[in-house]
């Protein structure tokens, strides 16, 4: 029996809370009938002998789903990256400070005065192998480049490149005998990196011993109008270092003794000659566009040279003191305490056991 308010047959079929709610789970929508692989044939269409009752419908097309997209696009920016990064320089894959500005060069040049008199002979092969360059190596060859391998941001032919850069440099400023007679410097300028071609011309416009200024800091240079070479073999021995400093920066630190048979300038072959010994300690630096151009920027030069007089400046030339001379009485150069940005003049004594025993 039905309750208050229902119709005397109970509640309608379809009417809400008829038969159909049973069913209600199992209704299809009309995007699943739509779905449907198979589809059957109307009345009309099946009435044919042969008419199948249901055909076969093709597949319907859909969109990807959201993942899909997003891989697709993921896929999509990662080529494109690749490709941008295929078609750019090496070069700007590591950081430069070509921008940065470039510290001037400080140099240091310590004149070493002899005890007593120069020891010379005529013979400048008894000269050498009386002396502790006896076993030096002649010219270039006494530069040898150390074993090499790569850095963390450098690869090996990079650190080759400024070690070679750095040879060349030494050969130029300390073996070239136009270099060395002050004839030329431009051997050793086009070396430099741009930034510090101010600095080295203003050495040679107008030096001074004053730790920046000195043009016996880039080059070994002597007066021609005082001394000449007695013997174009100049015995060197040293050695280079090359390290990165930093993921833009390799540096390469040489120490090289270089050992020159001097004679009076215009003297005959027979005249006496005597030795002169150079040690140069310099410190290069590398970034990319100096590793491309082989060009070096120069950090630091620490010199010391003899027999000098310490009264004699060694800013501009060196002076040696030759056979049978002895140094002048005087110290170096005075220095200024009151005076911003001065060095201090500085002079050592030429041990005793380094002169040639002749």
């Amino acid at each position: 029996m039905g309750g208050p308010g229902d119709p005397p047959e109970g509640t309608p079929e379809g009417a809400p809370g008829g038969a159909d709610d049973e069913y209600r789970s199992v209704v299809f929508d009309e995007s699943f009938v739509r779905a449907a692989r198979l589809q059957e044939f109307s009345a009309q269409e099946r009435m044919g002998d042969d008419a199948p009752a249901v055909r076969r419908r093709p597949p319907m097309r859909r969109g990807l789903p959201r993942q899909a997209l997003i891989l697709v696009l993921l896929i999509a920016v990662a080529f494109g990256t690749a490709v941008y990064m295929g078609v750019r320089s090496p070069y700007d894959n590591q950081a430069t400070t070509a921008d940065d500005p470039v510290e001037p060069l400080r140099m240091t040049v310590v004149p070493l005065t002899p005890p007593g008199e120069v020891p010379g002979t005529t013979d400048t092969a008894r000269l050498y192998a009386n002396s502790p360059a006896a076993q030096f190596r002649v010219g270039a060859e006494g530069i040898p480049l150390p074993a090499t391998r790569s850095t963390e941001h450098f690869s090996d032919s990079q650190v080759v490149t400024a070690l070679t850069t750095a040879k060349d440099y030494l050969v130029r400023s300390s073996l070239y005998p136009e270099v060395l007679t002050g004839e030329e410097v431009r051997p050793v300028r086009v070396m430099l990196d741009p930034d510090q071609l101010d600095q080295f011309d203003e050495s040679f416009d107008q030096p001074a011993a004053d730790g920046r200024h000195a043009a016996t800091g880039w080059l070994v240079r002597f007066d021609p109008e005082a001394v000449e070479l007695a013997d174009p073999q100049i015995r060197v021995q040293g050695t280079l270092r090359a390290t990165e400093t930093d993921a833009a920066t390799l540096e390469v630190v040489s120490d090289h003794i270089f050992v020159y048979a001097l004679r009076p300038a215009g003297a005959d072959a027979d005249a006496e000659a005597s030795l002169f010994t150079v040690r140069r300690e310099l410190r290069f630096s590398f970034d990319l566009d100096d590793l491309r151009l082989h060009q070096a920027r120069l950090q630091t030069s620490y010199a010391q040279a003899g027999p000098l007089s310490c009264a004699d400046d060694s800013a501009s030339l060196l002076r040696p003191l030759l056979a049978g001379q002895t140094p002048r009485t005087g110290g170096p150069a005075g220095t200024d305490p009151y005076a911003t940005g001065s060095t201090t003049a500085l002079c050592g004594t030429l041990a005793k056991e380094t002169q040639p025993r002749v």
